[in-house]
């Protein structure tokens, strides 16, 4: 892939209508890592021009959910505080005659349409505005129509290298004149989005694939604005697992949501990094260690399965990696604040999140219900305990001890001592956990009693 020499500079720019989601932080990451690979700056803009929309908290929960995931910015601006120079490039392309005022109602556009689908031609804008006199436009006026203001593309094919896709075209000839601006004077996406790009400097404009059919009047937009425009990389959209378009009803996609169910941010983003990519999906310590090898030529029109069981068991992997000190400071939030290395040494292999380790610290901590298999086997051995201080080598001891005395070997000496002791038929090493859960409770629990 070619970059040019000259700084880069990408951004990102969700509108704060809701909480970001699986999709925004698929496109947010490959924004921040390619600022990354190429010393660029990564921008942060709310597009927060929809004012019944917008609230100031979904505004605060994106700012929350890029720093939990660490998606640092580099420059941050809000459309909201951007009108003027919305005026002025508006100014400046009704003066150049490519923007146009038009007077039909949503009711005589759908008219239009109708008609046209009648006849087998597509549903262009026929451009009747441009025949309007001065004299019809003041006439409509006075009856109370306001109208919205359209941009004149140039009837031409529109080309361009995408980073991703490779080179696309969209024949301009066969689209509508697009709307910038509403009957109400509020700007549309199309528009502001291209002169913010402008002045913010972008150079390359990283996003999902569902804006490829915007490139070609975004384009004429920046060259008719007096601008080059930015280099397009247009990302496949992720399906879910199953193979369909992940919308809202798929549950469980937004950044809240993930949190909450107890997904690491570095696990999320090393899986995001790679979905699509073939390569393997590895846990990483670090965002900047998906830096070097970050390459939007690995991407292709194939749209990646974005498989939640997937993203699981990578989170569990993760964890699996961690030291004590790396987790400690978060485990009083958890109500574990008495954990200690041992505890996490033992357990950390058998969670798939870091709530998970409050199974293993009750266990180890207790009480709790056990499970008693072979009430004559669990007796015995409890008679065969120790004494205290164990140690790694205790479990060893005792069940060679207790296999002598019963003549049990195999699952039926470890099974039931195991459903005994944790009240679980599987976890990790006894061997680990019998120090930790101690010869009381041992004793108890041996015993039938909670301990």
């Amino acid at each position: 892939m070619s970059v040019p020499s000259s700084p880069i500079r990408v951004r990102i720019a969700p509108s704060p209508t809701g909480r970001i989601h699986v999709g925004n932080v698929y496109v947010a990451l490959h924004n921040w890592l390619f600022a990354h690979r190429h010393d660029g700056a990564f921008l942060l803009r709310l597009d927060d021009t929809d004012r019944e929309r917008s609230k100031p908290e979904f505004a605060a929960a994106i700012e929350e959910d890029l720093a939990w995931l660490g998606l640092a910015w580099d420059g941050f601006c809000r459309q909201s505080d951007r009108f003027a120079l919305y005026d002025a490039a508006a100014a400046r392309l009704k003066e150049a005659g490519r923007l146009y005022p038009c007077y039909e109602s949503e009711e005589e556009l759908g008219l239009k349409r109708k008609a046209q689908a009648a006849a087998h031609r597509p549903p262009v804008y026929d451009r009747a505005a441009l025949a309007l006199t001065d004299a019809d436009r003041a006439r409509l006026e006075d009856e109370g129509r306001r109208p919205h203001w359209r941009f004149l593309l140039a009837r031409e094919d529109v080309a361009w290298d995408d980073l991703v896709r490779g080179t696309q075209h969209v024949d301009e000839a066969s689209q509508s004149d697009p709307v910038l601006i509403r009957e109400d004077g509020t700007y549309l996406y199309t528009f502001s989005s291209v002169v913010d790009d402008i002045e913010m400097g972008i150079t390359h404009l990283i996003r999902g694939a569902d804006h490829v059919t915007n490139t070609g009047a975004q384009l004429q937009l920046f060259r008719a604005l007096g601008a080059t425009p930015p280099a397009f990389a247009h990302l496949p959209l992720l399906v879910g697992a199953d193979g369909a378009p992940l919308s809202k009803r798929t549950g469980h996609l937004g950044i809240g949501d993930l949190r909450d169910d107890g997904i690491e941010p570095l696990a999320l983003a090393a899986y995001l990094a790679r979905i699509g990519t073939g390569e393997p999906m590895e846990p990483v310590a670090a965002l900047a260690d998906l830096v070097p090898g970050h390459d939007l030529a690995r991407y292709g029109r194939g749209a990646p399965k974005y498989d939640p069981a997937e993203l699981r068991h990578l989170n569990a992997r993760h964890l699996h990696g961690l030291g004590f000190d790396s987790v400690r400071p978060r485990l009083a939030g958890l109500g574990l604040g008495d954990v200690d290395a041992a505890l996490w040494d033992a357990a950390r292999g058998n969670i798939e999140t870091l709530a998970d380790l409050k199974l293993w610290h009750e266990v180890c901590r207790g009480p709790i219900a056990p499970v008693v298999e072979d009430a004559e086997l669990t007796a015995k051995a409890a008679g065969l305990l120790p004494p205290e201080p164990w140690d790694g080598e205790t479990w060893g001891t005792w069940t060679k001890a207790v296999a002598a005395a019963t003549g049990a070997k195999g699952k039926a000496l470890f099974h039931p001592l195991r459903l005994a002791l944790t009240g679980r038929d599987h976890g990790p090493e006894l061997r680990n956990l019998l120090p930790l859960i101690g010869r009381r409770r041992a004793l108890a629990r041996l015993s039938g009693d909670k301990g």
